[in-house]
């Protein structure tokens, strides 16, 4: 959700003038040419520079193949319309949402063969592999990722007598915290309720109790939240909100509203990912020390995003394999991660976050290198972060529901209305809402 938001607005892919995945495999000379696209904008100057230099260096390092960039990165809109005219990048990137949809209308090519000739491709994490992966065949490779967590004020904490190295763990601590935090001055908790993000933040609870949105139910989707689970997320929001009055009384925020709050020093708790850190300290004036990243509340289930790459199906095996090795190189590279470190640091970059260029897709000995390769470079107290880190560990993420924008545009009104309404009736939301979800399913093919 926040990954495609935030990328759409930085630009969406324009058609080439400069045909992409057609024409011929090599130039003159023996070079195999592939388009990529994945090139940030100018106006991300530092992030441009990075990739425009990892270019340059793999070219110098592969001579037989020339890389030709593209800016953008994912477009569904115009997606279809590039792959039929010839336009669509060699290597395209994608959005975990993006795979099965385009998987099952055969839009990428099948990379089965070819992922066991790429380094450390067994070290990355099942389950982001399992999102590239249908009917035992492998069409791309996942590049970061992130699972929603707990961040919180240590600054707060430590005003309301709270132990800012111990998080709560549970929504029953959370409720806990979040009175001592409004006794102390501040807002205890916040969430988000509308503009699509109330309907995805309920999603993050539900999945955090264990429950979730939507169900495969034979060969179609049905609404999974009218029960249970869902009254209980409905229920803690209204304590918090109504018994304790712990949320505050001004309502209906999104995320940079609560942003805004929490590098005020004016809030206590709300769900995030990792890049939230970054964003307040960037955009509102925080404080990398203040700040402190716990596991999703209960660790029963938290929701997974994220990016990879894929390749156009058009693509013959030269370009297939070219462009695998520009994938494993830049993105999926254990060898290149202490250079990588040392350039962000040396730049004036943040190191020390749990997101690229250490992002947290890796298992087994790449995993331990990179932890103890950001502790050596960090800029920032990473001991805020590691019950985060160590969480996602132990927590299974699942991916956002099919037609997820609509979805969440519905849940926005159930959220709304239990933060707005202290009479609101919960099970009448949520019956209402799971009529019109079942509507918007089954669209789904």
């Amino acid at each position: 959700m926040k990954k495609s938001a935030a990328v759409l607005i930085g630009g969406v892919l324009a058609l080439s003038s400069v045909g992409c995945g057609s024409g011929s495999t090599t130039e003159p000379g023996g070079k195999v040419q592939i388009n990529i696209n994945g090139q940030p904008p100018q106006t991300q100057a530092f992030d441009r520079k990075v990739f425009d230099e990892d270019v340059a260096e793999f070219e110098t390092a592969n001579p037989d193949i020339d890389l030709v960039p593209h800016e953008g990165f994912m477009d569904p809109k115009t997606f279809s319309a590039k792959l039929a005219g010839g336009q669509l990048e060699d290597v395209f990137y994608v959005y975990f949402t993006d795979p099965a949809a385009l998987i099952a209308r055969k839009q990428a090519a099948d990379l089965t063969d070819y992922v066991k000739d790429v380094p450390h491709y067994g070290d990355l994490k099942q389950e982001l592999k399992d999102v590239f992966t249908a009917g035992g065949k492998v069409y791309g490779l996942p590049t970061a990722n992130y699972t929603m967590g707990l961040l919180y004020s240590r600054t707060n904490f430590t005003k309301a007598g709270l132990d800012p190295d111990s998080p709560p763990k549970t929504w029953d601590e959370v409720r806990a915290a979040a009175k001592k935090l409004k006794d102390a001055g501040v807002t205890g908790f916040a969430e988000y309720s509308k503009s699509n993000q109330g309907g995805w933040h309920f999603t993050t609870w539900m999945k955090s109790v264990g429950g979730d949105i939507a169900r495969k139910d034979g060969d179609t989707y049905k609404a999974d939240f009218n029960n249970d689970k869902g009254k209980e997320v409905l229920r803690r929001l209204k304590e918090m909100r109504w018994d304790d009055n712990s949320m505050g009384d001004k309502q209906l925020l999104e995320i940079g509203d609560v942003q805004n709050m929490m590098g005020a020093g004016q809030l206590g708790m709300y769900l995030a990912a990792p890049d939230n850190v970054a964003a307040i300290v960037n955009q509102f004036k925080g404080k990398y020390d203040d700040y402190g990243l716990a596991a999703i509340p209960e660790q029963k289930g938290t929701l997974l995003g994220g990016e990879g790459y894929m390749i156009n199906p058009k693509a013959t095996p030269e370009k297939i394999k070219a462009g695998l090795k520009w994938i494993q190189w830049k993105y999926l590279n254990p060898d290149r991660l202490e250079g990588n470190l040392q350039k962000y640091k040396d730049r004036g970059q943040p190191v020390g976050l749990p997101i690229p260029p250490i992002a947290d897709i890796w298992t087994g000995e790449p995993r331990k290198k990179q932890e103890d390769l950001k502790a050596k470079y960090a800029t920032m107290p990473v001991k805020n972060f590691q019950a985060y880190v160590d969480g996602s560990e132990k927590t299974k993420g699942s991916l956002e529901p099919p037609q997820a924008q609509q979805v969440y545009a519905i849940l926005d009104s159930v959220v709304q209305a239990t933060l707005t309404n202290s009479d609101a009736d919960h099970s009448a939301l949520l019956k209402d809402a799971e009529t019109k979800v079942n509507a918007v399913l089954a669209q789904v093919k």
